[in-house]
């Protein structure tokens, strides 16, 4: 079988079409730069540890945790009510927005036009001499309704990163509510704890009012009885005083408390509820870190950090396509005639149009370059950035780990301490009441139970502080 050449000429063109669509397709989303990961810089453990297996208590659930009702309940409302988590979920629903248009890159854009125009020339003028002369007008009308048609190739993978980087930006996004809602959460627990701690001390600060009003009714009757001096009774008074000055003092630094936890909360400034007492506050003793790897795949920020460098990964490879030629297609068509009459008369006012091009920047004073440039320095920021949130972040285990361990020391030894002074303190009392001790050794004792008790309740507070803070720095509290 023989093909005449009028029969060869458009099988070739055909053959050529095909070729180049074939090549087209298998360059597509080529990947013209190489990609960094993330660094591993994690240490193998956290300072003075040595865990027996891997388990952490940022593994555990919230309410696993934190078992305390009440702050359960304040903890979901600030979840609901909380205008930062609020404004965190907004951020996330603006950048699925933005995330799903970029998925759509792949796809042509698709544009409708419909216009009319009416122009007339001078009836003197030659276009209006050569117009009347082959349409017996001067004027002319265009009608046009078209469908246009415009699709870009991705041959160097720009549109893929482009998609690539809108899905980092989401997830960061994602990452960046959860580390909202862990520090939320630690925020609303340490401030329950803080004003426990205030209640507990105006109640130590009310009881030991009482016990220096009796101390200074018995001087009283001493100087009446003329076995004590008026030195005593004004240093009683003294006393007497500085217990009751505590007591506004707490009780305004209750009320500021209440105010910063009901806008925490999300709710207006209010007095809470108050269920439990700092005595019924439990400390779990087995706190365990785990490693620090797996404290890298629970913390937000780390995530957060992470997802950046994909971020930057993909605009180092839209930059470095932007150097490659673009192979765009266009195409339309439509009706088009100069009569409104005939502006719908088909076939015969049917117009279509294709075209394809390919572009190779040649000079644009560098601004290409520079951009390539500029995207690589800033994905060697963020990789710098990622090291150092994961140094902060072992550093912030290993202070919260620090601060449970010397805490619990603290502790044990001012229970000892106010074990000692409250029984100083009886003591003091029976012998200044049998006449064997004079009333500056029972002031002294009662001065210095009330400061124990105070700095008691205030370590405790801090113990429970910690716990909460070594399991928000171990990614815990995700829900």
């Amino acid at each position: 079988m023989v093909m005449t050449a009028k029969k060869i000429i458009p099988f070739m063109k055909h053959i050529n079409i095909i070729t180049i669509l074939l090549i087209v397709l298998s360059l597509s989303g080529c990947s013209v730069s190489k990609n960094i990961l993330s660094p591993n810089v994690a240490p193998g453990l956290f300072r003075n540890t040595s865990p027996t297996d891997s388990s952490s208590i940022g593994d555990l659930p919230l309410k696993s945790f934190i078992t305390d009702l009440t702050v359960q309940n304040l903890i979901d409302t600030a979840l609901v009510k909380n205008y930062d988590m609020q404004i965190a979920f907004k951020n996330i629903n603006a950048a699925e927005v933005l995330f799903k248009q970029a998925k759509l890159g792949y796809l042509p854009e698709l544009k409708l036009q419909l216009a009319a125009s009416s122009s007339r020339s001078s009836d003197n003028s030659l276009n209006g001499l050569t117009l009347k002369q082959f349409t017996g007008s001067a004027q002319i009308e265009d009608y046009n309704a078209n469908l246009g048609l415009f699709w870009e190739a991705d041959i160097w993978g720009k549109i893929k990163n482009q998609k690539a980087g809108a899905l980092a930006s989401y997830l960061q996004t994602e990452e960046a509510r959860k580390a909202v809602q862990t520090r939320l959460i630690s925020n609303v627990a340490q401030g329950y704890y803080s004003l426990l701690m205030l209640h507990a001390q105006l109640e130590i600060a009310q009881k030991n009012l009482k016990l220096n009003d009796s101390t200074l009714r018995i001087i009283k009757f001493q100087f009446d009885a003329g076995q004590v001096t008026s030195l005593a009774i004004q240093q009683a008074e003294a006393q007497q005083l500085n217990a009751a000055q505590l007591i506004p003092k707490l009780e305004q630094n209750m009320t500021i408390q209440e105010n910063a936890l009901s806008i925490l909360i999300g709710i207006m400034p209010t007095s809470l509820a108050q269920i439990s007492g700092l005595e019924k506050m439990v400390i779990p003793q087995n706190l365990s870190a785990g490693f620090p790897s797996s404290m890298l795949n629970r913390r937000p920020d780390i995530k957060s950090a992470e997802l950046a460098l994909n971020v930057a990964n993909a605009k180092v490879g839209v930059a470095k396509a932007s150097l490659y030629p673009t192979l765009v297609i266009t195409a339309s068509g439509g009706i088009n005639s100069f009569k409104a009459s005939n502006w719908f008369n088909v076939p015969a006012s049917l117009f279509g149009l294709v075209s394809g091009g390919i572009t190779q920047p040649i000079f644009q004073r560098g601004q290409l370059k520079t951009n390539f440039a500029l995207a690589k320095i800033e994905r060697e920021k963020i990789v710098i950035q990622f090291r150092q949130a994961v140094l902060n972040a072992v550093g912030e285990v290993s202070d919260e780990l620090t601060k449970v361990e010397k805490l619990r020391d603290q502790y044990s030894m001012a229970e000892r301490r106010m074990a000692t002074l409250q029984q100083a303190s009886k003591n003091a009392s029976l012998l200044f009441r049998s006449g064997k001790a004079d009333y500056l050794e029972v002031i002294t004792a009662q001065g210095n139970l009330l400061q124990s008790e105070l700095e008691l309740a205030s370590i405790k507070t801090q113990q429970l502080n910690a716990v909460v803070g070594l399991y928000r720095s171990l990614g815990g509290g995700l829900l």
